[in-house]
């Protein structure tokens, strides 16, 4: 933002020693870029943050130079003459409040149009803007005074005399000032008459439409716009102006009108003509329905480590332009921000203003500030046991972007009914979709491991996927945190990491596997993971075409896992038990069963009839062959018996297994394999 001197002038005292200038307002947040000599003025380049868009205009940044200096802020509001006649060469409507929810037109006819008066064009000159003629001057020269873009039509070019606001229609192009062509799009506004678009609503106006020497009426729009709407227009065609750098930052709602009514005043006095009486309103102004701030003096010192006077803090807010709001105590006071200041919304938003106005540099380096002793929350604590066990069983935690291509997205798509997001921005046109699984991206950087001659990582991330928009459904739904793996072990060790995290979060928990048809999954080699009722997520060695497929030369072993799942089973205070004081005894049985039956349902039928007495049921192998028969397959289960209080007898064990025999085979119809001795 380049301002110049001389028009700062126009509305506050400027006597001051120009470093004294530039060194406050460096010192406040506006940081000083360079000054250079424009003439008998000076044009001083500001860098303006995006949450100070008010400080995008002359007026926004003399209000600041006004409180820094304790100078008085002069600021007219603008009444031009008007003929009290209405509006009947022109009509205005809205149809799209969404993408333009407020819009003032006012009208002036017999206007003559040339060149704008010297002391116009001399500041337009130092800001770099270049001069066209006095009716596009002035809208250039209230928007550098007020930040408020505006845009002059020739009504007589208007067909009918009407302005529609709308979206475009597919195919609809336009010819813009610049003199090039734009095709738009269904998502874009635009300001058309009764036949075609005449503007780019918010960014740049139509050539056919513009002010020229035969001009003699002109209509004035003032407006607001969706900054989304603005951003993703100007960045998709490549079309940048001052009017959507502002309009992408939220310009001052309250001050469209003013900023209309002195874009007439201004034309009025340099290009004649007769003002209409009434302006063409269509859309509403907003009321600013923040609620008062309440700010504690007692805060001030706790967080600057100085104390700073009531008196002189309240004098700082009230020449920023808040409003006191209620009578104000020995503790507290409360305050309205003004409209042109959305960034105040917070008590600690009240103090940074206190503070960089008081000046920085008189906060003293060793002044000391209360430092409390915080908690780490039960889910940091978590997230860090799991970080920490995941690095213990041989993994690296993986930090990735959000974004994937169309491509990476179908590599792995546990949940066929979610779209991704499409991201609309210039800086993405290739990855531009929001992630629904976190395997896509740990396997390019697997890849990307292998190209450097890392062919063993095994990679881990703990991060958000992105499943649905609504802002009715809750974090864990719409936007899940999940731990991704990805490794070269095979699915029974990649199963058993999985198990081993869980119970070291809760040592009773134990997930349950079933048979998953995720497509990327090598048939027989994938599952869905539950615990305790809950989906926790899904293991499984990939296919070759889809490792190939993302440039992957060795095998892939991976699982996602939700992490809500996880915290709702995991205990925080752990449970002392003592080492068992009596010998385990374990008995190996061979299982023949069907080909359908899986694992999980020998395991759980195994559970159900071992009694008080079992201690664990493990996996030994399995084996299918010509001996069994087809159809059939055979599962070895480890179960270990153990008493706490006493030692078992073979005769207790033999009763035990006996009851697994035949639960197992009148539950799933199993049969212990013979074998040859």
């Amino acid at each position: 933002m380049i301002v110049s001197r001389n028009w700062l002038g126009n509305y506050v005292d400027m006597e001051m020693p120009l470093e004294d200038l530039l060194h406050r307002l460096t010192m406040t947040g506006l940081n000083v870029e360079g000054v250079e000599s424009v003439g008998d003025d000076l044009a001083i380049d500001l860098e303006v943050t995006s949450n100070r868009p008010d400080c995008l205009s002359h007026i926004g940044v003399a209000r600041e130079i006004g409180v820094l200096f304790d100078r008085k802020l002069r600021v007219n509001d603008p009444r031009p003459d008007s003929s009290g006649r209405t509006i009947d060469a022109a009509s205005l409507v809205i149809e799209c409040e969404d993408l333009c929810p407020q819009y003032v037109a006012r009208v002036v006819h017999g206007v003559k149009v040339g060149p704008a008066p010297q002391w116009l064009q001399a500041r337009l000159t130092t800001v770099g803007i270049a001069r066209i003629n006095n009716i596009v001057d002035i809208t250039n020269y209230v928007l550098m005074e007020t930040g408020q873009p505006l845009h002059a039509f020739d009504l007589d070019r208007l067909s009918g005399g009407q302005i529609e606001v709308r979206r475009a229609r597919d195919g609809e192009r336009l010819v813009a000032i610049d003199q090039r062509e734009y095709e738009l799009t269904r998502d874009m506004c635009v300001i058309c008459d009764d036949a075609r678009p005449v503007a780019i609503g918010g960014v740049m106006g139509g050539l056919e439409t513009e002010i020229g020497e035969a001009t003699t009426n002109v209509l004035i729009e003032t407006a607001s716009f969706a900054p989304q709407s603005i951003r993703s227009t100007a960045r998709r065609l490549g079309l940048h102006s001052p009017s959507s750098f502002r309009f992408e930052r939220l310009v001052d709602r309250q001050g469209i009108d003013e900023a209309s009514r002195r874009c007439c005043e201004l034309i009025l006095q340099t290009a004649g003509g007769t003002l209409f009486g009434e302006a063409l309103l269509a859309g509403s102004t907003p009321t600013d329905t923040r609620e008062p701030i309440r700010l504690c003096f007692g805060r001030i010192p706790e967080v600057l480590g100085i104390d700073i006077p009531r008196d002189r803090v309240v004098r700082i807010l009230e020449a920023l332009g808040l409003r006191r709001h209620g009578e104000m105590t020995s503790a507290e006071v409360r305050f309205q921000p003004p409209s042109w200041r959305r960034d105040l919304v917070r008590e600690i938003d009240l103090i940074e203003e206190v503070a960089r106005v008081h000046g920085y540099e008189r906060i003293p380096d060793n002044a000391p500030i209360p430092v409390f002793p915080t908690a780490r929350s039960r889910h940091e604590r978590l997230v860090d046991r799991i970080r920490d066990s995941l690095t213990a069983l041989g993994f690296d935690e993986a930090i990735t972007l959000s974004f994937v291509s169309a491509e990476q997205a179908e590599r792995f798509t546990p949940r066929t009914d979610v779209n991704c997001f499409l991201v609309d921005h210039s800086s993405r046109t290739r990855e531009n979709l929001l992630r629904r699984s976190l395997i896509p991206s740990l396997l390019e950087s697997r890849r990307e491991n292998e190209r450097h001659g890392s062919f063993d990582a095994e990679l881990f991330e703990i991060a958000k996927v992105y499943l649905d928009s609504d802002p009715q459904r809750n974090e864990r739904q719409s936007e899940p945190t999940m731990i991704g793996l990805v490794c070269g072990r095979d699915f029974s060790a990649v199963k058993g990491i999985v198990e081993r995290l869980c119970q070291e979060l809760n040592p009773e928990s134990f997930p349950i596997a079933q048979p998953s048809d995720i497509r990327q999954f090598e048939p027989g080699r994938g599952a869905q993971l539950r615990l305790d009722g809950s989906v926790l997520g899904w293991v499984g060695e990939l296919r070759r075409e889809e490792t190939e497929g993302a440039g992957v030369r060795e095998a892939v072993t991976v699982a996602e896992l939700h992490l809500h799942v996880l915290e709702d089973s995991a205990r925080t205070v752990a449970r002392y038990s003592p080492l068992p004081a009596y010998p385990a005894i374990q008995r190996d049985l061979n299982f023949v069963l069907d080909e359908a039956v899986a694992w999980e349902q020998l395991e759980q039928c195994v559970r159900a009839a071992a009694g008080p007495l079992l201690d664990s049921v493990t996996f030994g192998g399995q084996f299918r062959g010509n001996q069994i028969g087809p159809g059939r397959k055979s599962y070895v289960v480890s179960i270990r018996f153990q008493s706490p209080e006493r030692t078992l007898t073979s005769v207790e064990v033999d009763e035990l297994e006996s009851s697994v025999i035949r639960s197992c085979g009148k539950e799933l119809h199993a049969q212990l394999r013979q074998t040859d001795n």
